[in-house]
């Protein structure tokens, strides 16, 4: 299996990197970013593309890989919906269709959100793109996921990009076996999520969309 992961640098990227890394089925890994990871590994090839809003060159390259793991995007805090949409939609649109059009045996597994409104229609603007989002890619003709975590413990010293998202880990990572007790549908954890894309797109799951229940079913089955 050949598998693209986009957004290598962030916290969830790095953790479905590393899996697809330790994976022995997992034959080569391409990561497509406006930075790389600069990591070094033999099976690992990186692309830096500076506008991800075309990937056109790419397509090709694109198309002989088995599975995509859209791990790219921002927290809507402070955004505009339309500035919003550009990075989570509009990217997401751009490396998903060259994908379905050159591949349509092709798994693209997308990371959302828990909360997302499948409907269009709520009053969250961050629900409302992202389930714009999980819809579209759903009627390209390829296999769609869309993941929905919670609350993600970052493992194996893996860590978010973001100062406040870094300080609020260093107050809850002491509490995580607490939270994993009390609110087991709300958790999981970078390898776990990793390990569930995996296992989608190798056998595929009865469901489009994965509610961190069924990530933490997929991941443990890895």
């Amino acid at each position: 299996m050949k598998v693209v992961v986009f957004g290598a640098t962030g916290m969830i990227g790095q953790g479905v990197l590393r899996e697809a890394l330790l994976a022995d089925d997992v034959e080569a890994v391409l990561t497509v970013g406006r930075k790389a990871t600069r990591m070094h590994h033999a099976r690992l090839t990186e692309i830096e593309h500076a506008d991800l809003a075309d990937l056109s060159p790419l397509a090709d390259r694109l198309a002989a890989y088995d599975a995509c793991f859209f791990c790219l995007g921002v927290s809507s805090a402070g955004m505009a919906e339309d500035a919003y949409r550009k990075v989570t939609y509009d990217l997401t649109m751009a490396a998903a269709r060259p994908i379905a059009q050159g591949n349509p045996d092709a798994t693209f597994v997308y990371v959302s959100g828990a909360g997302t409104d499948g409907t269009e229609r709520g009053r969250s603007m961050w629900a409302r793109v992202k389930g714009k989002t999980e819809n579209d890619l759903f009627a390209l003709p390829f296999h769609a996921y869309a993941f929905r975590p919670g609350y993600i413990q970052p493992l194996h010293g893996i860590t978010s990009r973001t100062r406040l998202y870094r300080a609020l880990y260093a107050i809850t990572t002491p509490l995580y076996p607490v939270l994993r007790r009390l609110a087991p549908k709300f958790v999981t954890t970078t390898e776990i999520l990793g390990r569930a894309m995996l296992t989608v797109a190798r056998d595929g799951w009865p469901d489009r969309v994965l509610e961190v229940p069924a990530i933490n079913e997929a991941g443990a089955g890895a």
